[in-house]
C-alpha cells in the first residue's frame, strides 16, 4: 500500500531519517517543519496520513490535531512525541490522534505503526492486499506483481503507478491525480508530462498480460481488462 504522507518534525535530524525510509519504500512524503507550513500542505493537499510532533516552533502539534477534527477530517494521524509521561500520551489520544510513538523510535516500527493505523482507516486489511485483474496479480502489501504468472520487474515509480491504476480499475483517472499521488510537492523539477512516460513503460511491461493502459484525452488513463481473444 503506497501513501501519501505529510510529516510535521522541526528537527532536521529526526525528519531526515523517516523521509529517507519512506520515500525508499516508495511513498511520496512531503515535510512541514512548523504548523504554519503544515496547514498550507494541507490547503492544497490530500494525505493519506499525518506523521506529527507535539512540539513545533510555533505552537503544539495538537493544535493542527484539534483543528483537522473539528473539520470532520479523518485522516489518520500518528503523533512523535518526547514525552514519556502517561497523562501527555492518553491527552494525545484524546485529542484525536490514532497512535503515538515515542523518540527516539526505531524507522521500522514508526512504518508499521502508520500502515496499522492507514488500514485501518481505509478498511483496507492485509488479507485484501492481493488484487487479481485480468492477467494481473497485484500484491500491495509485498509491492510485487505477476502477468499470467510471470513476474514483472517494475521500478518503484513504475509500481507506484500501476498501484494507483489497480485501486481505481475500470474507471478513469486524471492525470493530475497520478501526478500528485506519485510525486512529492519537493520534488519540483519534474513535470506532469512524467506521467506519460511512466504509462508508457508500464504499457510495454505489461504487454500480453490481458491488461492495458488506455488514454482518454482530455480525460486521463483507465486500467481496462481486454477481452479473452481465445472466447
Amino acid at each position: 500500500m503506497r501513501l501519501r504522507i505529510l510529516l510535521v518534525e522541526d528537527a532536521q535530524d529526526v525528519a531526515d531519517p523517516v523521509i529517507a525510509w519512506f520515500s525508499k519504500k516508495g511513498d511520496a512524503l512531503d515535510h512541514a517543519p512548523d504548523l504554519e507550513t503544515a496547514h498550507g500542505f494541507l490547503a492544497v493537499q490530500a494525505y493519506d496520513a499525518l506523521i506529527l510532533d507535539i512540539n513545533l516552533p510555533d505552537g503544539e502539534g495538537t493544535e493542527l490535531l484539534t483543528a483537522l477534527r473539528k473539520r470532520a477530517d479523518p485522516t489518520p494521524v500518528l503523533m512523535l512525541t518526547a514525552r514519556l509521561n502517561v497523562d501527555d500520551r492518553v491527552s494525545a489520544l484524546d485529542h484525536g490522534a490514532d497512535d503515538y510513538v515515542v523518540k527516539p523510535f526505531d524507522l521500522r516500527e514508526l512504518d508499521s505503526r502508520l500502515r496499522a493505523v492507514t488500514r485501518r482507516a481505509m478498511r483496507d486489511p492485509a488479507a485484501s492486499s492481493i488484487v487479481n485483474f485480468g492477467g494481473l496479480e497485484v500484491d500491495m502489501a509485498s509491492r510485487s506483481a505477476m502477468a499470467s504468472g510471470v513476474p514483472l520487474e517494475l521500478t518503484r515509480r513504475e509500481f507506484a503507478l500501476l498501484e494507483i491504476l489497480i485501486a481505481r480499475r475500470g474507471r478513469v483517472v486524471a492525470k493530475q491525480t497520478i501526478f500528485e499521488s506519485m510525486f512529492s510537492i519537493d520534488e519540483t523539477d519534474i513535470g506532469i508530462n512524467a506521467v506519460e512516460t511512466y504509462v508508457g513503460r508500464l504499457r510495454r511491461k505489461m504487454a500480453g498480460s490481458g491488461v492495458e493502459v488506455r488514454t482518454l484525452r482530455g480525460l486521463g488513463y483507465q486500467l481496462v481488462a481486454l477481452p479473452d481473444a481465445s472466447a
